[in-house]
């Protein structure tokens, strides 16, 4: 549709574009379950969720909730809920169990049937060729942080063209680059468990100029359509209006979110950070710039939460929680948020203040009108190029009532009101094509699934969430919530 036609439809109504894709997310590490199923090798996620004192389970990875079992039922209840399009993730493992080398041919069968029940499904596929799942046996070859590893992903990414370009036309490279650096290379909380900022920023500069290499092979692949990179977009804010606090806030988003975009959309790093972070800054080859940002077709927004920063530090530390507080996974979390916040103080002189408000069971703020900022902001950086939210989702408890059915209101409200922000940033003038929730079924550590999943059973039940973002997505518009 003509951007005059969409911002004329815009206001006649909340409703959504006629071109808008409705969808929601998963996530094969952590859904899929049986890692190690016909052929496939181990990941850096298998290993890190087996080394003891480590945040996931093994046992709940090992299991995940059977998705790879069970997709075909997953894909019907996806069809129930009216979903357009799925993100889900391909996994470099399960091809390439060595990660080069020799293919695993019952990977490539299993992928060919997944997209086969989408699209027999009216479901647009839209997969990621990487989320977080790195082949262990390149890890123990240095990983991403090995320059090498930047061609072994092209080089994979070239057989899924290969394989499936014949039928999927939106492709992701790469979800979360940030996530992959920090969670995994600079706390350690996530595969493959390194706490090293040289060895995380050499990562973070070969995982990107991976993605340029497989959008680059994507465009000398007999496959058609679109290719893009997923993002995440924390909106960053000062504490107060004070010079400090302002200092604070462009070193935080510069650490968030430039450091990733910038590379991809400008071909240049953000120039204060070089500086910063000089002792450990990756060395960057004459040429690097240019792949990292060899042009994309959109980009994925991964938006769940607003950061208020501040460049003083706290007056006094938070009480520690206790085992009466938390579950195990929970102390996990807690444990993971306290490693972040001690590591952005020492790396950037950045405090993170309390939520203001509401916030998840996760502990993160709900602020929908940071969505809207963090689109608009992406429009005025980077100029229009297409987007999509690739994720945006919340993990609260869910009520099991006796007939079986699952009620979740403060999740429907949660989505209703993102895609209110979403509405607003289109009238805006931001270049907004779809939407994705994150997630479609819960996994086996967090519930944000439009569908509960029971931990013992496996059964799975549409939630009232899932059946109100239904009758969104037969309406193109924002419906009330029960």
């Amino acid at each position: 549709m003509p951007a005059a036609a969409r911002d004329a439809h815009l206001d006649e109504s909340p409703r959504f574009p006629d071109d808008f894709l409705w969808g929601a997310s998963t996530a094969g590490f952590l859904m899929d379950g049986a890692p190690l199923a016909d052929g496939a090798g181990p990941s850096i996620q298998h290993t890190f969720a087996g080394t003891p004192g480590n945040g996931y389970p093994a046992m709940a990875l090992e299991r995940g909730i059977e998705h790879y079992r069970r997709f075909k039922e997953d894909v019907g209840l996806a069809r129930e809920i009216g979903l357009q399009s799925l993100r889900f993730s391909l996994s470099w493992p399960r091809v390439l169990p060595e990660g080069t080398g020799t293919l695993n041919r019952r990977a490539l069968d299993h992928y060919d049937a997944y997209v086969d029940t989408l699209l027999e499904a009216g479901i647009t596929p839209f997969p990621y060729l990487y989320y977080w799942d790195l082949p262990a046996a390149l890890q123990d070859r240095g990983g991403w942080a090995n320059r090498d590893c930047a061609g072994w992903f092209a080089d994979y990414a070239a057989i899924m063209y290969d394989r499936l370009g014949d039928r999927v036309t939106r492709w992701l490279t790469v979800c979360e680059p940030w996530s992959i650096v920090h969670l995994g290379h600079v706390i350690g909380e996530d595969g493959p468990g390194v706490r090293d900022l040289r060895t995380a920023l050499r990562a973070g500069h070969h995982l990107l100029l991976g993605h340029g290499l497989a959008v680059q092979a994507f465009r000398a692949s007999r496959a058609r359509g679109e290719i893009g990179l997923s993002t995440v977009m924390t909106d960053i804010r000062p504490a107060s209006a004070s010079l400090p606090d302002r200092d604070a806030a462009r070193r935080a988003d510069g650490y968030f979110n430039r450091l990733f975009l910038d590379p991809v959309l400008l071909g240049s790093y953000p120039g204060d950070l070089p500086e910063r972070l000089r002792h450990d800054w990756p060395p960057v080859a004459d040429g690097d710039l240019a792949i990292t940002s060899t042009p994309i077709d959109f980009l994925g927004v991964v938006y769940y939460l607003r950061l208020a920063v501040t460049g003083s530090a706290p007056p006094e530390a938070p009480p520690e929680a206790t085992f009466d507080d938390f579950d195990q996974l929970g102390i996990a979390e807690l444990a993971a948020i306290e490693r972040q916040e001690t590591v952005l103080a020492e790396l950037l002189d950045v405090h993170v203040t309390e939520p203001a408000g509401p916030v998840t069971a996760l502990g993160w703020e709900i602020a929908p009108d940071g969505l809207k900022n963090a689109l608009c902001t992406l429009r005025d950086r980077y100029g229009d190029l297409p987007l999509y939210v690739a994720e945006n989702g919340a993990a609260f408890p869910d009520t099991v009532i006796a007939d079986g059915a699952v009620d979740d209101p403060a999740r429907r409200a949660y989505i209703r009101d993102h895609l209110r922000a979403a509405h607003e940033a289109l009238r805006a003038g931001v270049d907004l094509r779809g939407w994705s929730v994150w997630s479609l079924l819960d996994d086996p550590v967090n519930r944000f699934g439009l569908i509960h999943v029971d931990h013992d059973s496996g059964r799975r039940t549409v939630k009232s969430s899932g059946r109100w973002y239904r009758d969104v997505i037969a309406a193109n518009a924002l419906v009330p919530t029960p």
